[in-house]
């Protein structure tokens, strides 16, 4: 699919709790296209000085509308940035870019493994799923924990963790994608987030025979390919057993399989 340039003014950009905000935009042709999991590649006005755009995943899309809506954590400043603009200020668009998530198939069980804002990529796969969805959020605090009345609202089985215990089971996300699996007889596994909680869910399926897809945490430029300076290192069926591939191009989303954690 072709991305496009859509130039998209800001509905609402509204924060969410602490650092955490949410931007709608109007975004027809990339909110009609867009598919879990990809994201869009966005350059902020008046705020020339710093020239590269900011890769952002979508977290919702209403092709009848024409409303992209991202969700973003101010960290820097563009963020920052970010987080003062208006309604009526347009944002420049490149997407959507990326491969995203596949589709459950019938008959399994999406299960979502999600930190922080990971849970922004994972929400129109929920939301679009054929099936049944276990969705586990983590986070830091009970402030981190993002979207669960949205995924309560899917009809998804919502199930939290949270580093200090402020909410749901006190410990790390991957705690609960362990009881999950035992519970669960074909699991669908999907993750999002930091990478040290990506490394741990590829490790645990792997321990039980199982894949997932996970969406790799990784820092862009251009967006498109060109640049080479997202790459990431997979397995491969080539004379050295692997290749570097573009997170941009080829991802954000691997197959847990693929991806060579200890390896540069």
């Amino acid at each position: 699919m072709t991305p496009c340039q859509e130039k998209a003014p800001i509905l609402r950009n509204q924060r969410l709790q602490g650092s955490y905000y949410r931007v709608d935009l109007r975004a027809e042709q990339i909110a009609a296209t867009v598919a879990p999991g990809q994201f869009v590649h966005v350059q902020l006005p008046a705020f020339e000085h710093h020239v590269l755009r900011r890769p952002f995943s979508v977290f919702n899309a209403e092709p009848a509308t024409g409303t992209l809506s991202l969700i973003y954590k101010t960290v820097g400043e563009g963020t920052a940035h970010l987080s003062g603009l208006g309604a009526g200020v347009g944002l420049d668009l490149l997407g959507p870019l990326g491969h995203g998530y596949s589709v459950p198939p019938p008959g399994q069980t999406a299960v979502v493994v999600a930190g922080g804002y990971g849970c922004a990529a994972t929400y129109l796969l929920v939301r679009r799923s054929p099936g049944p969805c276990i969705v586990l959020l983590g986070g830091r605090t009970a402030e981190d924990l993002l979207l669960v009345d949205e995924f309560t609202a899917l009809g998804a089985d919502v199930r939290l963790a949270t580093d200090d215990g402020s909410r749901g089971h006190r410990g790390v996300v991957t705690d609960l994608l362990e009881a999950a699996l035992e519970q669960t007889a074909n699991p669908f596994v999907v993750a999002c987030g930091p990478n040290p909680m990506l490394k741990a869910v590829c490790r645990l399926v792997d321990r039980r025979g199982l894949d997932a897809e996970v969406s790799l945490d990784h820092a862009m430029c251009c967006g498109v390919g060109a640049c080479f300076a997202c790459v990431v290192k997979l397995t491969a069926d080539n004379a050295d057993g692997w290749e570097y591939v573009r997170t941009c191009k080829s991802g954000p989303v691997f197959p847990a399989r693929l991806v060579r954690w200890d390896e540069g």
